[in-house]
């Protein structure tokens, strides 16, 4: 696993210090070195080294004196062991000089210490000696074989790192970056060559380091390191990040498109809606997860719970993390820990979705199950001009053609317009129609809601049922509910089956119009003769339901299969759940679909650089690189697979 590991500590001022007394038990230590078995001495002293400093177990180090257990091992165990650990046992001055000093320190001159600036041992000595604050150190270690592939096996490369971010690192230490302060040195260590650097401020007051600011500070490093080279990264373990991501993307699709179309009977979570809609009759003020009170807390992450171990749901959440699991792994030591889907806070959303489902169970409000169905009818009459010559009939229709091509460029859309407005002004009244159609669906031109009402308003002033629904569709999205109502008559005249359904939607609803079940239930009987499934589909809810309507089985048979027979879903989850209470049963069924988008929304994207590494990106890579020490044509530019989804 390729990764950044940081360590991060500080010394207080006038601490005491064990340095020589290390320093002399360190060399002795490198020079035990062979293929013996470890002596008893040396496991007495990893023993104790394993209970002082616990995180010694993920040195790569360790692995390999588990494996074998000799005196060469143990040797560069324990050193690796004592050289991350060192600030914890000596003072400021005497880690400075051990640093810049130290065996395999690369040096320049009589030492191997750097900054941002040129460096004096005896000056930054006798500096750090002198400050009467804290002095934060951190080591930043990577291992051989990777710091050699990245072009960091060298002091230059870390020194023009450390100073490029020092002002991030002076941000996370809540240091002014003028006030900052810093020396670094390169360890050119067997297994995992590192950095040790020491940090502080002029100020002797400021400064503080949280768990938040060494996150940052290393996730800073990271990036920096290792996103140049992610695409050949991935590469090199056989799996590239657009294939990886768009992987997952495919099969994530597969699963949800299953679950977005399928239905979810659970009398657990049904049971468990019905008691959290009755807690909800108590709550007061805002009724959204953080304003609850634990109990209710509680009976919503039980939903949640719940809703993971549906069979679909699971299997989505395991893909998900799946793929976190792969991606975090770049910036992380550790394994990333997998949480129960009610504690993942990427999935906060469907806490609130169950609350306010529970709340319009609670309240039995109506819901139509229609946002699949088509906004308008495609194929309608057009009306012609009398006198109209066949020549511009057949270039109205060209032009009508071009216009809902997807295969034609924009500038032939915009020429197909163009032909349309002329078209208009001869009095080819359909033209209008399809005008506002282009403005609203951005056909050749960008969206404009005004052009969109001005196209529709021309048209449905002159009779063009079509415009006329939309118009009042149009406005009644736009809150201008009065006005939609009627446009949406002058259409229910021409016996719209669109404009009949979403009249008699409001109706019942009581929504920019007086309640009026007995109108609502007669407009949306006509729609329904005419075959509208979304109306079938009400019709069967309400006569299953027996609220709005007397109870009536056969007709909500009648109904219900009439709209299951065109594909409705709903209408035939209803029917083979006659028994149950719509309400409730519903209000699982949209759960799931709620999921199914909150699992497709928290994805990554397909490739965070849009499928290929732009040329100003890959100079800007080549120029590290050369600054770096590599030839300039030591590695071919990554051509990722070209996948979209």
């Amino acid at each position: 696993m390729v990764r950044l590991i940081q360590k991060s500590g500080y010394i207080k001022a006038g601490s005491a210090s064990g340095y020589m007394k290390y320093i002399a038990t360190r060399e002795r230590v490198e020079k035990l070195e062979g293929s013996a078995p470890v002596t008893k001495g040396q496991q007495q002293l990893i023993e104790n080294l394993l209970r002082d400093f616990p995180d010694a177990n993920k040195l790569d180090e360790y692995s390999g004196y588990c494996l074998a257990p000799t005196t060469g091992n143990a040797s560069a165990l324990i050193s690796a062991v004592l050289d991350v650990n060192v600030h914890e046992f000596t003072d400021r001055d005497g880690y400075m000089k051990y640093i810049a000093t130290r065996p395999r320190a690369e040096r320049h001159g009589e030492h191997g210490l750097f900054s941002n600036r040129p460096v004096s041992l005896d000056t930054a000595l006798k500096e750090v000696e002198t400050h009467t604050g804290n002095v934060w150190t951190f080591i930043w270690s990577l291992r051989r074989e990777d710091a050699v592939r990245l072009g960091y096996d060298h002091a230059e490369s870390w020194r023009k790192l450390i100073k490029a971010h020092q002002v991030e690192i002076a941000e996370a230490m809540k240091i002014p970056p003028d006030q900052l302060r810093w020396y670094a040195a390169f360890h050119d260590e067997g297994h995992h060559p590192h950095v040790h650097a020491m940090v502080w401020s002029d100020n002797p007051k400021q400064g503080r380091l949280t768990k938040e600011g060494v996150k940052k500070i290393r996730s800073r490093f990271s990036n920096d390191i290792f996103q140049d080279e992610m695409y050949t990264l991935y590469q090199k373990k056989d799996v590239s990040y657009d294939a990886l991501v768009a992987e997952a993307r495919r099969t994530m699709k597969e699963l949800l498109e299953k679950m977005h179309s399928g239905s979810c009977d659970s009398p657990l979570i049904e049971s468990k809606l019905l008691e959290l809609s009755q807690s909800l009759e108590t709550v007061k003020g805002k009724k959204i997860y953080g304003y609850l009170k634990k109990p209710v807390k509680a009976q919503v992450d039980g939903i949640v719970d719940e809703l993971e171990k549906l069979p679909e749901v699971a299997e989505c959440y395991e893909v998900w993390n799946g793929l976190r699991d792969e991606l975090e792994s770049y910036y992380k030591d550790a394994p990333r820990q997998r949480l129960p889907l009610s504690q993942q806070k990427e999935f906060r959303t469907i806490k609130n979705l169950i609350i306010r489902e529970a709340e319009n169970l609670r309240l039995g409000v109506f819901t139509f199950e229609d946002t699949d169905m088509e906004g308008e009818p495609e194929v309608d009459s057009e009306v012609l001009p009398q006198g109209a010559r066949y020549s511009e009939v057949l270039e109205y229709r060209q032009a009508r053609a071009l216009l809902y091509n997807d295969d034609v460029t924009q500038a032939e859309k915009r020429e197909a317009l163009r032909v349309l407005e002329q078209l208009w002004d001869k009095d080819f009244t359909s033209a209008a129609y399809h005008l506002g159609r282009a403005y609203r669906d951005g056909l050749g031109v960008l969206p404009d809601d005004e052009q969109t009402e001005e196209w529709f308003h021309c048209s449905a002033a002159i009779g063009d049922t079509r415009s006329q629904y939309v118009l009042g569709k149009l406005l009644q999205e736009q809150g201008r509910l009065s006005e939609a109502v009627s446009w949406y008559e002058h259409a229910c005249k021409s016996d719209s089956q669109y404009a009949q359904y979403s009249l008699g939607k409001m109706y019942l609803l009581g929504n920019g119009v007086p309640k009026d079940v007995s109108k609502a239930i007669q407009l949306l009987t006509s729609s329904a003769n005419q075959g509208n499934q979304y109306a079938q589909y009400v019709l069967g809810k309400l006569c299953l339901q027996g609220k709005e309507v007397e109870k009536n089985p056969g007709a909500a048979e009648y109904w219900l299969t009439l709209s299951a027979v065109q594909g409705n879903a709903p209408a035939q989850f209803l029917l083979e759940h006659r028994q149950y209470d719509p309400s409730v049963l519903l209000c699982t069924v949209r759960l799931l679909h709620h999921m199914s988008n909150i699992f497709w929304e928290t994805l990554p994207p397909p490739n965070p650089a849009g499928g290929h590494v732009e040329s100003k990106l890959m100079g800007r890579i080549r120029e590290k690189k050369i600054a770096m020490g590599h030839k300039a044509d030591d590695h071919e530019e990554y051509q990722g697979p070209s996948m979209s989804m």
